[in-house]
């Protein structure tokens, strides 16, 4: 047992990391709960597609809303009380819901709040912890902490976590949810046990919050390659998400799957994930970070063509595998280059605005693929998709090797 901790959390990373992944972990396994039993829930209230959609909303609002004050929360406080603090507010909002379910007083519109509310605890919740990393391993290690981050997220977020949550809602209607209670509680005592990393944020803290934010966007927006690569995030999620908004259609009038064979293509991603997440140490010490990244994003051009072409289920089922695979390294590779590069005082301001990038391209990508789907057809959003990445691609190829270095070049500045 412990040749195998030592394996996947090496002595060289930290105690107070292992306790940071184990937190990360059970959070994310309470949170892939609610992906199956919130929208079933919500179901389960109302049949207007509006306020399904609304639900979907309800969750991914608070990051455009509060994103930025989140990220400057992150730089002024003490982050493993922040963290400790928001996921508190969200067991407390978790138990709200399940006394109201029980109680059978539940409605779309207390749905609605909760999802809201819960979400904007997540925005300061998550934001903040992706700050701690950089606190607590060494730069040349952050690679290999992200992957294990992300792990966590792949495995219980989006592989487990959905079919426990969706056996237990038909088990009863209350019981994810006091399961997802449970584990947001476990991952706040797992954070408590961290201890204060080293190094205070800031020493001083004598500014206005509208200043913080400016600071940190001027910051970025002077930073040459950590600034491209929040360009090329936005600009490949809106190409993304636009064929993703309608891949439940595309596969069932397309590749003629039924609802089984989509949950198994969803899942398929997961599964290549999962690959990644074996090999990935071994690609970043074998390979040039700026080759890994090139490589990354030409098979995000490679995949968006080949599902233009596919008409097999089971060619489509490799290309979601082949998708999970390559999406890992990237999410990993690029969280771990803007951390080496950021200030340890300015991670949460820039990680906020990273993730404004991720979901309002998403956001913008999923309106852009319905409005393409219904003009042109259902093959139409991924031929976006292969265009716009790839001519993203063709404009940042020689600037990738600049970003992949991009803390040497803020050490230099």
């Amino acid at each position: 047992m412990s040749t195998l901790v030592e394996t996947v959390f090496p002595t060289r990373l930290g105690t107070g990391f292992r306790w940071l992944v184990a937190s990360s972990w059970a959070s994310n396994l309470g949170d892939g709960l609610m992906m199956a039993a919130g929208p079933l829930l919500v179901a389960s209230q109302t049949r207007n597609p509006v306020l399904v959609a609304l639900a979907m909303m309800a969750s991914q609002l608070p990051w455009l809303l509060f994103g930025l004050v989140a990220g400057a929360i992150a730089d002024r406080l003490d982050r493993r009380v922040v963290i400790m603090t928001m996921n508190t507010v969200r067991a407390l909002l978790l138990a709200g819901l399940v006394a109201v379910v029980w109680t059978g007083h539940v409605n779309i519109w207390l749905v609605l709040a909760a999802l809201f509310a819960m979400g904007t605890a997540e925005v300061f919740a998550d934001t903040t912890a992706s700050t701690l990393v950089p606190m607590l391993v060494d730069k040349p290690d952050l690679g290999i902490a992200n992957a294990r981050i992300m792990a966590g997220l792949i495995t219980a977020n989006q592989l487990i976590g959905p079919a426990i949550g969706a056996v237990l809602f038909a088990v009863g209607m209350a019981v994810p949810f006091t399961l997802q209670a449970v584990c947001v509680a476990l991952g706040v005592l797992l954070v408590s046990r961290i201890g204060t990393p080293p190094g205070a944020v800031r020493e001083d803290v004598d500014s206005h919050i509208r200043q913080d934010i400016a600071e940190g966007m001027r910051w970025l927006m002077g930073n040459r390659p950590v600034r491209t690569l929040a360009l090329v995030i936005i600009t490949f999620n809106v190409t993304f998400a636009a064929p993703m908004s309608v891949l439940v259609l595309w596969a069932q009038e397309r590749v003629g799957v039924d609802e089984a064979g989509f949950g198994l293509l969803t899942t398929a991603s997961a599964l290549g994930g999962i690959i990644a997440t074996v090999s990935y140490g071994r690609l970043e010490k074998r390979v040039p970070l700026a080759t890994l990244m090139r490589v990354a994003l030409l098979c995000e051009v490679v995949f968006h063509v080949s599902m233009a072409f596919t008409t097999a289920f089971p060619v489509a089922l490799g290309l979601m595998v082949f998708f999970g695979v390559y999406a890992f390294v990237w999410g990993t590779l690029s969280n771990a280059v803007r951390q080496r590069a950021v200030p340890t005082e300015l991670q949460g301001r820039v990680s906020s605005v990273y993730m404004i990038c991720v979901m309002g391209g998403m956001l913008l990508g999923a309106l852009l693929g319905g409005l393409i789907a219904r003009q042109w057809g259902l093959t139409a959003p991924w031929w976006f998709a292969f265009a716009g990445a790839g001519i993203t691609l063709a404009l940042v190829w020689r600037e990738l090797g600049h970003i992949a270095h991009a803390d040497e070049a803020a050490a230099a500045a």
